[in-house]
């Protein structure tokens, strides 16, 4: 009865004291089961942190209260479970503009903390800065999880205010300075220092409710100036909860309420007035949630099939170094079944142990990586999450794939002869022809599953299990493409054709350890290209206002007369190297600033003849083919010039010379010929008609036309040069020669410049120059074009560099332990003679050999599960865009590239390849005692 047990007490025994006694190999064995361990751990507790619960969410929105209450626009509204979801019940009514009453909507006996926001410039160490302002009872009970106070205190009097720690970087300024906000006299103290959880990058002042907003208002008020917008809204404490009967009767009053009782017991569709009217607006697009999931799972799965592949040649080495010691096992009356058992028994050991470790270092990586994780994100995480059940589930795979990878080895060991295992003897062995049939077989399903997932389906879960199975596939072809690898060695010189060679030689060494990269390699370039097409995604997205680095200032009519002293300020703070002069058309009675549209002020505007009118700008539905069809007229491209502007115009004209070509990147010595002949440059093909453009001149722009009916003018027509296709204007629709304006009798005003720098100025500049224009007293708009930021997520980013360690630590562990199983013929190239410099040369270009090998495959089998992730994407935004345009709108067509992170792949190729090789040469010592033949 007791025999079982006892048998394997002793093998466990008997492991457990081997692995003691070889540290080095064991080390190695348990480092390559524990690196995943720690990598998988890590993203685990990483994802779960970074992922704030509904209630995180609340606390950070409305602290320890029940709801917020906020202006919904004026008028009942309807109002959805989404943030900020809401719609007038009567679409027909007019805005009136005024601010709703929202302490009318507070229900009886309610608490309330009332929260103003609005912003303000403040004088700083370098010059001026526009800041957000907030006046909350931060030190309030109720207030508790809205701010994070870090140094200080909140303000409790009326001269007192509390400072974020961006606002306090950005400004030199500190706890303890004196703060002066312009255009008032009264000074403030910084008291305290705070962060917003979820805003770690924003510049904000906490002061008392009254203390700030009011007097600046007034003070402005005095100046015959308007003071900035700012907004309000009432945090709520109800007894029992705000229901959401409650906030009905609050959508009555044209309140919006962000409700916790809501948000966290949420109504059903049926009792939600908007969703029964407008049943398309229940329906939410969660897609960068989905994205980041998608590539969570489909990473991890790879990950988890990364812990299968490392134990397997962890464990073959370990068995092959042992084979002495199994040996004799077997010549003292051992059979079969106690060489399988003490095999078995050393991956058991090593896996509980790796498992512990790797849970352990994960814990601490997670910990580590945290805040430098939380400033990229520019938010917090939620508690440091560590889920006991997944990490237990992570650390039990981690046991069995140990004790599953030492199934193989212990049944090659148990096989093998006793003589054969005393003497060290290897024999011969020849490759299954089998493998490599059934790899191409697991590549060839695993591709068309991937496929069927991303292009029929949007089912990410047969995207990653399709990969795995592709991987798995290149893992079974390994053997053979490492043949085909060492065909190359003839061409290279003697060190690394041998390594080569006997890599080749050695394929029941090499493959395992070739597939341990190739499954690390194969996880970071997944994440890498996932990460690459989200953010050419984003970058293709982003329309840019000005070209890089390009400062655009314009002034308001007040500020006409200190434009001089404004493009001095500009050329004396910024870094610039040319400076364009922009000028616009005044229409009507008075000189007016754009946009206004008060009595007697005019506008110009360019006519776009009828037909050259995009279709799908008419009333109408189309189909999908119809709108593909229209998408790709000329027509409904849009103009050159569409797009935001820094640059204030009433409609897109301005007056200038050829170096408001040269301000707006434009290269075009066609277009400055033409601007010197006095024709007017156009950007926008679908306003030219006849080789003339025509503005018309719209006297009064406040006169309310007749339903149907549109203001007309006098018209006045130019002679015109269309820009080539493809030229971007940034916003601007023409630009008219100072000559041709004044020739067609039309009145204009120089209002700005555009500035051409050396490089981005820097926020200390911007701080400096915003204090020169307001000691000018001139309200000047100016715009910095700081191009496209990337806003990869931290999930992302933890994803990028969990794997990128998992890389590198697989790939220098991987060839080690090849290192160590090749010790056999490293002595006997000591013992025929060779110098150490051959031996360090051999034993580096070996690594890298099969780290090399590794990092080509992987990198090729890693961009597969990424693709199937974005054409996945790609389907699901698809069936969106299908559902839009059955609802009658024209959306755009979804656009999902994909990208190679060539950057990655280049470091990946070159750069572990180089350094697994010259560290191998680094730590292999130059000479080495003789051993016995039988330890090999």
């Amino acid at each position: 009865m007791s025999a079982y047990p006892n048998g394997w007490r002793a093998s466990i025994r008997i492991a457990r004291r081997d692995a003691w006694r070889f540290k080095g190999r064991s080390s190695l064995v348990l480092a390559m089961i524990a690196l995943p361990i720690m990598g998988v751990s890590a993203v685990d507790i990483t994802l779960r942190s970074s992922h704030l619960s509904t209630n995180e969410n609340l606390t950070r929105q409305l602290g320890a209260a029940d709801a917020r209450l906020a202006d919904g626009g004026g008028g009942p509204i309807y109002q959805g479970l989404d943030d900020n979801q809401y719609v007038s019940v009567d679409d027909k009514a007019p805005w009136t503009g005024k601010p709703t009453d929202i302490a009318a909507a507070l229900p009886a006996g309610a608490k309330w903390l009332k929260d103003d926001s609005g912003s303000a410039k403040v004088n700083t160490e370098h010059g001026l800065l526009d800041v957000d302002v907030r006046e909350l009872k931060a030190a309030d009970p109720m207030a508790q999880g809205i701010m994070t106070l870090k140094h200080g205190r909140f303000p409790a009097g009326d001269d007192e205010v509390a400072a974020t720690t961006y606002f306090l970087e950005q400004s030199g300024l500190h706890v303890g300075s004196r703060l002066t906000v312009r255009n008032m006299d009264r000074q403030y103290t910084i008291i305290g220092e705070y962060e917003l959880p979820s805003e770690l990058k924003q510049a904000q002042l906490n002061a008392r409710p009254g203390a700030f907003l009011a007097p600046l208002s007034e003070a402005l008020a005095r100046a015959g100036r308007s003071a900035p917008e700012a907004s309000a809204s009432y945090l709520v404490q109800v007894r029992g909860g705000f229901s959401w009967k409650m906030v009905e009767a609050a959508n009555t009053k044209g309140v919006f309420v962000t409700s916790r009782q809501v948000k966290l017991h949420p109504p059903a569709n049926s009792e939600v007035p908007l969703y029964v009217k407008n049943p398309t607006q229940a329906t939410s697009y969660t897609s960068s949630n989905t994205q980041l999931l998608g590539a969570a799972a489909t990473v991890g799965g790879l990950a988890m099939l990364e812990i299968c592949l490392l134990a397997g040649p962890a464990f073959a080495v370990g068995a092959r170094r042992s084979r002495r010691q199994l040996g004799l096992v077997g010549a003292n009356g051992g059979d079969r079944r106690h060489i399988r058992a003490i095999v078995l028994s050393g991956g058991l050991v090593i896996g509980a142990v790796a498992a512990v470790t790797g849970t352990a270092l994960g814990l601490a990586l997670a910990l580590a990586l945290r805040p430098w994780l939380e400033e990229f994100a520019g938010q917090r995480f939620g508690g440091f999450e560590a889920r006991p059940l997944e990490l237990a589930g992570i650390a039990l795979l981690a046991v069995v794939t140990g004790l599953l990878a030492a199934v193989v080895p212990a049944v090659v060991a148990s096989r093998e002869s006793v003589l054969a295992s005393l003497t060290g003897r290897r024999g011969v062995r020849r490759s299954s022809r089998v493998l490599p049939v059934l790899g191409l077989v697991a590549v060839a399903l695993g591709v068309g599953i991937g496929v069927f997932g991303s292009a029929v389906t949007d089912n990410r879960y047969a995207v990653a299990g399709g990969s795995a199975i592709a991987e798995l596939g290149v893992v079974a072809l390994t053997p053979a493409l490492v043949g085909l690898f060492g065909r190359v060695g003839k061409w290279l010189p003697l060190s690394p054709r041998l390594a080569l060679r006997d890599a080749v030689r050695n394929r029941g060494r090499t493959a395992p350890a070739v597939a341990a990269v190739l499954a690390a390699v194969a996880g970071s370039v997944a994440v890498a290209t996932y990460q690459s097409s989200s953010d050419q995604e984003a970058r293709d997205g982003y329309t840019a206002s000005m070209p890089y680095g390009a400062v655009s200032v314009t002034v308001g009519v007040d500020g006409i007369r200190e434009l001089g002293r404004v493009r001095s300020a500009v050329e004396k703070d910024f870094p610039v190297t040319a400076r364009a002069d922009l000028a616009r058309i005044v229409v009507g009675k008075k000189t007016c600033d754009v946009w206004e549209s008060n009595p007697g002020c005019g506008i110009a505007n360019p006519v776009t003849p009828k037909a050259n009118k995009c279709p799908l700008d008419g009333s109408g539905q189309f189909t999908e083919a119809e709108t593909r069809k229209w998408r790709k007229d000329w027509r409904c491209a849009g103009g050159a010039g569409s797009g935001p502007s820094s640059i204030r115009t009433d409609s897109g004209v301005l007056v200038g010379g050829d170096g408001v070509l040269r301000g707006l990147g434009i290269k075009d010595p066609a277009a400055e010929a033409a601007l010197a002949r006095g024709e007017v440059i156009s950007f926008d093909k679908r306003k030219v008609q006849g080789g003339r453009i025509t503005l018309e001149l719209i006297p009064d722009n406040s006169v309310v036309p007749p339903a149907g009916k549109e203001l007309t003018g006098p018209k006045k027509s130019f002679p015109v040069y269309s820009a080539a296709a493809g030229t971007k204007s940034y916003g601007i629709d023409a630009v008219i020669p100072p000559a041709a304006a004044k020739a067609a009798g039309l009145r204009t005003v120089a209002y700005g410049s555009i500035f051409s720098t050396q490089r981005l100025p820097s926020s200390t500049e911007r701080q400096k120059l915003d204090g020169a224009l307001a000691d000018l007293g001139v309200q000047a708009s100016t715009y910095v074009e700081g191009g496209y930021v990337s806003g990869n997520s931290s999930l992302l980013l933890a994803l990028s560099i969990f794997a990128g360690l998992v890389t590198i630590g697989a790939a220098a562990i991987a060839t080690g332990l090849a290192q160590a199983d090749a010790e056999p013929d490293l002595k006997t190239l000591a013992a025929v003679g060779a110098a150490p410099r051959v031996r360090r040369t051999l034993s580096g270009f070996q690594c890298g050999v099969v780290a090399a090998m590794g990092v080509l495959l992987g990198s090729a089998a890693g961009v597969v599960p990424a693709i199937g992730l974005r054409k996945s994407e790609q389907y699901l935004r698809m069936k969106y865009y299908r559902q839009a345009l059955a609802d009658g709108v024209t959306p755009e067509l979804p656009h999902v590239p994909i990208v190679l992170p060539w950057g990655t792949l280049a470091a990946l190729l070159f750069v572990v390849p180089l350094g697994a090789a010259l560290l191998a040469a680094l730590v292999t010592r130059s000479r080495t005692a003789m051993a016995r033949r039988a330890v090999g």
